[in-house]
């Protein structure tokens, strides 16, 4: 398998797909290419990335390709083992698909106005209020899931799974923009910047070169 993802320090589709991807076990290549430089347009329009439009990540497994975060997860888990994705008991699996499809498809001020930085941390900032309600929903969805199917484990349905890829790209949004959190909440994000896999992200987003200018800043809102 290949796998095309942007620059770890920005892309946070790019780090659903790689986690899912490590998740799975499977060998892999990696191919890091960097948003918006000189050559992205003409990248974009090379046949690898066809199927996707040129968006990143993108999936290739021989001649099958998928393009979506969430189907990236779906597709691994199939060629994998599900259980490293989805709960075993169906009504957690329920919840655990249900909190992944809203994060794909929602949450959109709080994406909108605090793209993911690995490697800043700014100084905290009363949040609008269209963000606050995107982490109020957040937090009321961990801590649901928590309470119902955490089984004493450190990640949203006991052990790391498809739930958490999901919402780790929040889990740095919130450290790198300084957000409020309630302590419970906190414990579980440590717990996901713990993670070997997230360690091994961090690290390479640290190492990276390349600079975006318009995702260094703080939002007019921080």
């Amino acid at each position: 398998m290949k796998l095309i993802i942007g620059n770890k320090a920005y892309s946070s589709w790019s780090l659903r797909g790689w986690l899912a991807v490590r998740q799975s076990g499977l060998p892999f290549e990696e191919v890091v290419v960097p948003l918006y430089d000189e050559e992205w347009d003409r990248r974009r329009q090379g046949d690898e990335f066809a199927p996707s439009s040129g968006k990143v990540p993108i999936l290739w497994d021989g001649d099958a390709v998928v393009w979506d975060s969430l189907a990236i997860v779906e597709y691994l888990a199939e060629k994998s083992d599900r259980r490293l994705f989805w709960p075993d008991d169906d009504a957690a699996r329920a919840m655990a698909r249900s909190m992944a499809a809203e994060m794909h498809s929602g949450f959109t001020a709080l994406r909108r106005k605090h793209s993911m930085n690995i490697r800043q941390v700014y100084s905290p900032r009363q949040p609008d209020e269209d963000v606050l309600a995107d982490l109020t929903r957040i937090i009321e969805l961990w801590a649901q899931a928590r309470a119902r199917w955490g089984n004493g484990g450190d990640f949203l349905f006991g052990a790391f799974g498809a739930a958490d890829i999901m919402f780790a790209p929040v889990v740095t949004r919130i450290v790198t923009y300084s957000l409020p959190a309630p302590r419970f909440a906190l414990a579980y994000m440590q717990s996901v910047l713990s993670h070997p896999f997230l360690q091994d992200w961090i690290a390479a987003a640290q190492a990276e070169d390349w600079v975006i200018e318009k995702y260094e800043q703080p939002t007019a809102a921080q």
